[in-house]
């Protein structure tokens, strides 16, 4: 067996070691850390710890070893924040750019709400879990300590639905968010939805008191799964992406909050359902831009449903194709983006071009993000502030909020300079 030191960890969690061999990714591992093993295409998939870190702990979860859901359960909490932080700040220097962290949140263990989980009917019933690492194979769970309780308590409901409705040998994806009314499931891959699946169904989602069954695209369940944001309730579509947890997505907000302060016309780019557009519509005015029409019908039956709140306007827009030009932009005073993972390199080529003062960024890949933020501070808008954001707890994900202002005093600014 070869001996390997582990230098640091690589972006997705996996240590890079350095051995005879030259270099390889270990899982499982610490920085510091002498490991046994034998790598096989650059990955040493079973490390054997011979030194370990002083930042290595017990993982608290019995599927730990097997399960892909987690990657860093080995790790003291305060090695990965700093690790996440260190992520970012990466990122950021390899673009040229340096900011301040105004702060940092953690969720805590089973806090997440939504979950997208894998389902596969067996001879005996059916398997609900995450894949296993780097695998197609599903991890059975019996618990969690990343997922809410009440998702974790309704894993036997979810098997017998997979085994009433999973075609043999094909996965189900099975979206579940836990909300004030109970479950909403969003079903994927399953068997053609009729009469005698209509009715299996229906009596399972009676039985465990689901707020929403959606089958394909096709409702089971009538009951509204309606989610508070800000003073509105919205009722998203089957399926639709949230904010992992709601603490994490409270502390999105108190950033944006704290960035646009005063503003009374504000552009919300990739709005999705509403998560920010109608909290800040407390104060402002918001024209929410989103690509697809479902989120956006959802977004604006909320607003008309809340009162008390300023205008909501919505607009469907691809903005990777159609960007907001610098005109569009420049009736606001402030525009909150919150891209998907890919970032928003064209839109932010027409954010820098445009008059306004005020960024608001909310990310979930540093490294995109920090291609964008250099965009944006090469047309004049200074990164001034970062607060990052743990939804993902025991993962490599991070997400972070970001405070761009424009330095009207210099009309050749180009942004902080790392260090």
């Amino acid at each position: 067996m070869s001996l390997w030191r582990i230098e640091r960890l690589g972006r997705r969690g996996d240590g890079v070691a350095l051995g005879d061999q030259g270099r390889a990714l270990a899982p499982l591992c610490l920085p510091g850390e002498v490991i046994e093993g034998e790598a096989v295409d650059g990955r040493i998939a079973s490390p054997r710890i011979l030194t370990p870190s002083a930042d290595r702990v017990r993982p608290v979860c019995g599927h730990y070893r097997a399960c892909g859901g987690c990657s860093l359960m080995h790790a003291s909490d305060g090695f990965t924040t700093a690790w996440k932080r260190q992520v970012v700040e990466t990122a950021l220097a390899a673009q040229g750019l340096a900011a301040p962290v105004a702060g940092v949140h953690v969720s805590p263990p089973r806090s997440r709400r939504r979950a997208v989980l894998s389902g596969r009917r067996t001879k005996k019933g059916a398997l609900v879990g995450f894949h296993a690492r780097a695998s197609e194979v599903i991890v059975d769970l019996t618990d969690c300590h990343v997922l809410r309780p009440q998702i974790t308590a309704a894993l036997p409901l979810l098997r017998r639905i997979v085994a009433a409705g999973a075609s043999r040998g094909a996965e189900v994806t099975l979206t579940v968010i836990h909300g004030p009314a109970g479950l909403d499931v969003a079903a994927r891959g399953g068997k053609p939805l009729d009469a005698g699946l209509f009715e299996a169904l229906a009596r399972l989602a009676d039985e465990g008191d689901l707020a929403r069954l959606d089958w394909d695209g096709q409702p089971i369940t009538r009951r509204a799964p309606a989610l508070p944001m800000g003073r509105a309730q919205v009722v998203p579509p089957p399926g639709a992406f949230l904010q992992a947890t709601a603490e994490g997505e409270a502390a999105l907000l108190a950033a944006l909050r704290e960035i646009t302060p005063g503003a009374r016309q504000i552009v919300d780019l990739f709005a999705g359902c509403g998560t920010f557009t109608l909290p800040l519509a407390e104060a402002a005015s918001v024209h929410a831009v989103e690509g697809l029409a479902a989120p956006l019908a959802a977004l604006d039956g909320g607003w008309r449903g809340a009162g008390g709140l300023h205008r909501v306007a919505t607009e469907i827009r691809d903005l990777a194709r159609r960007p907001l030009q610098p005109a569009d932009l420049a009736a606001f005073d402030a525009i909150v983006i919150d891209p998907p993972r890919a970032g928003a390199e064209a839109q932010c080529r027409h954010i820098a071009a445009s008059p306004v003062a005020t960024v608001a960024f909310v990310a979930c890949d540093p490294v995109n993000f920090a291609r964008d933020a250099r965009i944006l501070a090469e047309g004049g808008l200074a990164l001034t502030r970062l607060w990052i954001v743990d939804q993902f707890r025991w993962s490599p994900h991070v997400e972070l909020a970001a405070e761009f202002r424009r330095n009207w005093s210099d009309p050749g600014f180009r942004g902080n300079p790392a260090g």
